[in-house]
């Protein structure tokens, strides 16, 4: 029989081409993800477009803790939810602690060393045998809860420590930075935004206002502005007591140019930061704010105290970058934005290609790798 006819016959022959896609799946599968934990073949863009991961081997329990309550805007809740999202896109069941649960968890994830620290014994008071991954934030970093007993127990009880950006790691103790792994945080822009405020050049800023975010520099840098400038600072973000209310609404009396919105759901505030001209992030201190990242993710020119959490993320170079409470260094930074079209189309370039850092499948992939050595099975 010629070559051709028998190759021809082993085409048409279904056990035999059953068995050849069995093992190029399992090919494929052992290959793992391409760059960026894209799906590499037809099935899997398919199977991704439902909102599955194709790869996962095991359905996983995961809680995630939280000091956030529902319904609250801060970074920490903000994240849980995203991170909740990203892990049932890879096919696992996943809960907020404490809400709804489903049974035992197999894997735990707590944001927040100090504040979920009694999430965490507890979890293991159940079973000593869990698996914990830990996400630091900027306050067991670098903030007044780095050397309390209870973040030190955090950090030694965690299987997995989780740094939001790099230069994180440099802040814990060398015996920690083994287990430490970087997630680095992912934003989406909103899918339909208002074009700029006509009549006014807007900046935005989103921080609660507590003193670590040191809220009230932009409005302090937009009094120093000339006359002839028609910037307004609109501040989104709640006060962390009753005498930061009172400061923000002195300051809103006493300066033309300072609009605080107080706080607000977290599409909406995207909505303010993807309209604004600019975006400026005032902490002395952070982890990886989210704002700034969404602000990236929108394109949208960045002014940013030169802070690790702003620095890993915008670079060392980046042009808009001034120093921890330097009022007047902002407010150079904000007149130029308004009166230079090319500094301020620079910025604008610079965000959108930075947008890369926050896409959510880099994110989902570096979560899937660290799911993967806590539990070899996922």
């Amino acid at each position: 029989m010629a070559e051709r006819d028998v190759r021809a016959q082993l085409l048409t022959h279904t056990p035999w081409l059953a068995t050849v896609k069995r093992a190029r799946r399992l090919r494929e599968h052992q290959a793992g993800p391409s760059v960026l934990g894209e799906p590499r073949d037809r099935a899997s863009t398919a199977a991704s477009s439902l909102g599955q991961d194709p790869r996962v081997r095991h359905t996983l329990r995961i809680a995630i803790a939280t000091p956030s309550p529902r319904g609250s805007t801060h970074g920490n809740r903000v994240t849980a939810l995203r991170w909740a999202k990203l892990l049932r896109e890879l096919g696992h069941r996943v809960w907020i602690d404490g809400e709804a649960e489903r049974g035992r968890p197999e894997l735990l994830i707590a944001l927040h060393a100090w504040r979920s620290a009694a999430a965490i014994e507890r979890h293991r008071a159940r079973n000593p045998r869990l698996p914990v991954a830990t996400a630091l934030t900027g306050t067991d970093l670098y903030g007044e809860y780095r050397e309390r007993a209870e973040t030190q127990r955090t950090l030694a009880l965690s299987d997995r420590l989780i740094v939001l950006q790099p230069l994180a790691l440099a802040a814990l103790a060398s015996e920690l930075r083994a287990k430490a792994r970087v997630v680095r945080q992912s934003a989406r822009a909103p899918e339909r935004r208002e074009p700029p405020a006509a009549g006014t050049f807007e900046v935005v800023t989103v921080s609660h206002l507590r003193a670590v975010k040191d809220p009230l520099l932009p409005a302090r840098a937009a009094r120093l502005l000339p006359a002839s400038s028609r910037l307004r600072i609109v501040h989104l973000g709640g006060a962390h007591d009753e005498a930061w209310k009172l400061a923000a609404e002195q300051e809103m009396r006493e300066n033309p140019r300072y609009l605080w919105l107080g706080e607000r759901r977290h599409g909406e505030a995207l909505q303010w930061i993807a309209r604004a001209r600019a975006f400026v992030l005032s902490s002395r201190s952070e982890g990886s704010p989210s704002s700034l990242l969404e602000a990236l993710a929108c394109g949208t020119p960045v002014l940013a105290t030169r802070i690790d959490g702003a620095v890993a993320s915008l670079g060392r170079r980046h042009p808009g970058l001034f120093e921890v409470g330097d009022e007047g260094a902002l407010a150079e930074l904000l007149q130029r934005c308004e009166a230079d079209a090319a500094f301020l189309a620079r910025l604008a370039r610079r965000s959108r290609a930075l947008a890369r850092l926050v896409a959510p499948e880099r994110e989902r992939a570096a979560l899937r790798r660290l799911l993967l050595e806590l539990v070899p099975s996922a």
